[in-house]
């Protein structure tokens, strides 16, 4: 899984659940060649449907994200 995880820095997805500040949401991200819902927190409020970049990896199944620029 370690591999996953240091792969998954980088990758650009999309919000399904919208982040607020401190509470998780929910982003899919391309994984092996299909798409896989993680857990996501981000220090900024991100909205339903928008596009995130992962900058790290905070678990097996969760992420932490940023706005795409």
């Amino acid at each position: 899984m370690q591999e996953l995880e240091q792969d998954l820095v980088g990758t650009v997805g999309m919000v399904t659940v919208p982040i607020e500040t401190g509470r998780p949401g929910e982003v899919m991200l391309p994984v092996r060649g299909g798409t896989e819902a993680f857990a996501a927190l981000s220090d900024q409020p991100i909205a339903k449907n928008s596009r995130v970049v992962v900058v790290e990896c905070l678990s097996a199944r969760s992420v932490l994200v940023t706005p795409c620029p």
